[in-house]
């Protein structure tokens, strides 16, 4: 489990908040089973790479990462920032608006601008919650491969599993009892050194983010206590949503 760390720094109003409400209700509905929790920088810029099972996700990896002494940083999707009282809070909180539908560009330089600042950015390298029917990760978008490649900061692998347990994915129904067990096992953080030095091309960046979802994968395996699978599941090939809930119907004019 490794040594809980006090945050070095004031946290904020929303953070307040936030934590005096979410932890609470967390270690009442979760058992944590962290495992090296103390890999996680305790200063510096950083980004916290992980992989994607529930939309509980956000609140499991922010109690992590706090436990650590560090707030989190995340690219939320853009849709959460319509409700202008929750996108004060949330912004507030430090949190990126993200289009998925676009390029990105201006969340990518906010997340860049934050990691330069010192800050530690939270990204699931699928962009979406994974659509593999056994839950493994599937294929990597290159979102915190580019953080890295421009930053030149440190990515941190976590592999988790049992949030989907709390929180199914894509229901709004979760199953707070009996108490479900979240595990996170942290790992070394993704060699990139010989990738940062080079020129950033696609292929640079396929290499990177394809070293990161390897690190996730091997930890995912390790918390799960099974073999990987040899391949990850490509939404693309098998005909399904690559975000969004793969299950639900289109809307029909």
């Amino acid at each position: 489990m490794g040594k809980y760390r006090k945050l070095g720094h004031k946290r904020g109003w929303a953070w307040a908040i936030a934590v005096a409400i979410v932890k609470p209700v967390l270690l009442s509905t979760t058992k944590q089973r962290w495992e090296g929790g103390d890999k996680i920088p305790a200063t510096g810029g950083c980004i916290l790479a992980l992989n994607h099972v529930s939309h509980i996700d956000p609140l499991t990896a922010a109690h992590l990462s706090w436990d650590y002494g560090r707030q989190s940083r995340y690219l939320a999707k853009s849709g959460l920032f319509k409700n202008k009282w929750l996108a004060r809070f949330l912004r507030a909180a430090g949190q990126i608006p993200v289009e998925r539908s676009s390029a990105g560009a201006r969340a990518f330089d906010e997340a860049v601008k934050a990691v330069n600042a010192g800050e530690l950015v939270v990204v699931y390298v699928e962009g979406s919650i994974t659509k593999d029917p056994a839950g493994w990760p599937m294929v990597g978008k290159s979102g915190a491969a580019r953080i890295a490649l421009a930053t030149g900061a440190p990515v941190i692998p976590v592999g988790q599993w049992g949030a989907q347990q709390l929180l199914p994915a894509y229901s709004k129904r979760p199953h707070p009892f009996p108490r479900k067990t979240v595990r996170m096992k942290v790992g070394d953080p993704v060699d990139l050194r010989d990738l940062v030095e080079q020129e950033h091309t696609v292929q640079v960046v396929a290499e990177a983010t394809h070293r990161i979802m390897d690190a996730i994968v091997d930890l995912v395996a390790d918390v799960r206590g099974e073999p990987r699978p040899a391949e990850l599941f490509d939404p693309r090939k098998a005909g399904v949503r690559a975000t969004g809930n793969p299950n639900k119907k289109p809307r029909t004019k």
